[in-house]
């Protein structure tokens, strides 16, 4: 059965108590300004929300305008204690950042130490012609 837009919208608000919203470019724009000098940074919006992307890693989420961290053992370590949630409903929880959103350097380096544990990417296998 397919849903539609605004059954989805019903559903995410009632699981998470928020509105269903697409994250500001602005809000991702400034996060990938925030985290240039780890490396060669990138967005790219996907299913109305944002990938973050060091090279061709993805390291964190931009939903809801709030940042998502991949989790990687190097991340929590730098970390500390980090507060996790999902970025949406029904994902794998991600280290939730907020109150180090403005610190430049250190959103920087757990960008960097996140990127360095996260595989790279599998070759997509193309389609025979």
């Amino acid at each position: 059965m397919r849903t539609t837009f605004d059954a989805l919208h019903v559903r995410d608000s009632r699981l998470t108590g928020r509105e269903a919203v697409s994250s500001d470019p602005g809000f991702v724009e400034y996060i990938c300004d925030q985290v240039d000098d780890a490396g060669v940074i990138s967005s790219r919006k996907m299913f109305g929300e944002w990938a973050i992307y060091s090279g061709h890693k993805v390291v964190a989420l931009v939903c809801d305008d709030r940042l998502f961290v991949r989790p990687t053992a190097a991340g929590r370590a730098f970390i500390g204690e980090p507060v996790e949630a999902p970025p949406y409903p029904s994902a794998r929880p991600h280290f939730l950042i907020e109150d180090r959103i403005d610190d430049r350097e250190w959103l920087t380096e757990l960008i960097r130490v996140t990127e360095r544990e996260i595989p790279e990417p599998k070759p997509k296998k193309r389609k025979p012609d």
